[in-house]
């Protein structure tokens, strides 16, 4: 299974800065330890082009450039600086190479960052710069357009499975009115975001939350939402594991446990191999009293994937597991 990772670009936060920049690179570090069928890639930047098919062209530049103002950094949350622009833009590139991995042919594929689920088109918020996820949705969109087979088409449907403990509103907000890509978010209901958007589906889950009604409530919405997509079915899932819905989660408020978590990543998976839906994977949010515990739980996160990418039903595309390796970076 291709992974795709960023974690080179550091932050350079001040200290006592809550954002627990240094996951990325133990997660990467677990993967290449102890999952050797998955490939760990560099993920390439994503360009302004690409970033303008869910972003304000004046957002973009002002990131870019260095413009953004004192109340813009303060909402996402970072300080202005090229790394924290070099990974915005390869934490996007790494969910647009994961998702044309899983569509052509591989089935299952990740970024081990990402699920930047908070930007807006023309604004970033909570840790979040950019969109992956929205971005990489419109141009996987476009590029199947452009296939010849596909134009006489009604065009690639996507569907976004949300089960970070925030609310995706960035994402929800950019596919406003947009019946091309449906948009689940399964949340908790007095967290981060407290203004939330509209998804095409929310589902708000109580303060201490355990496994069997999260489990329940995920089994409902996943029903739910295929249902809602059967007369257009999508034909490409991102799905968004969050660590934080974990017990040990600083700002999660929930109480799943690591098996609870594994679980939930478990049916996922089976639900969209069941379909044959190609996914793309991202590690969205984890914070952890001890981040020990969010790199375990995002890892064994990882190793469902695999598991799912090994036993992918590929019939249906012709190709083998690893079809995708001859264009890895």
């Amino acid at each position: 299974m291709l992974a795709y990772h960023s974690d080179h670009f550091v932050l350079p936060l001040p200290p006592g800065h809550p954002f627990p920049m240094g996951r990325y690179h133990l997660l990467r570090q677990q993967v290449r330890e102890t999952l050797p069928e998955v490939r760990l890639c560099e993920a390439e930047p994503a360009s302004d082009g690409e970033l303008a098919l869910a972003h304000e062209p004046a957002w973009i530049s002002a990131v870019v450039e260095g413009t953004t103002s004192a109340v813009q950094q303060r909402e996402i949350g970072f300080p202005w600086s090229d790394r924290m622009v070099q990974r915005a833009r390869r934490s996007v590139g790494a969910t647009i190479q994961a998702a044309r991995a899983a569509l052509a042919g591989e089935g299952v594929a990740a970024n081990l960052a990402g699920g930047t689920h908070h930007a807006y088109p023309h604004k970033g918020s909570g840790y979040c710069v950019f969109n992956d996820v929205a971005v990489a949705a419109r141009l996987m969109q476009a590029e199947h357009h452009r296939r010849p087979a596909a134009r006489a088409s009604r065009g690639l449907r996507v569907i976004v499975i949300d089960l970070d403990v925030h609310q995706g509103n960035g994402t929800a907000a950019v596919f406003r009115d947009d019946p091309s890509v449906f948009t689940l978010s399964l949340h908790g209901a007095r967290n981060f975001p407290f203004r939330k958007e509209a998804s095409d589906l929310d589902v708000e889950l109580p303060d201490g939350c355990t496994d069997a009604p999260y489990l329940e409530a995920l089994d409902g919405a996943l029903a739910l939402a295929f249902e809602r997509c059967a007369g257009h079915p999508p034909g490409l899932a991102f799905y968004l594991a969050g660590a934080d819905p974990h017990e040990d989660d600083r700002l999660g408020r929930l109480k799943l446990s690591a098996a609870g978590l594994a679980e939930r990543d478990r049916r996922v998976f089976a639900e969209l191999a069941r379909r044959g839906m190609p996914v793309a994977l991202s590690m969205a949010g984890g914070y952890g009293r001890d981040i020990a515990t969010t790199v375990g739980v995002q890892r064994r996160t990882v190793e469902l994937a695999a598991e799912a990418w090994r036993n992918w039903p590929r019939a249906a595309s012709g190709l083998p597991a690893g079809a995708m390796e001859q264009w890895a970076p």
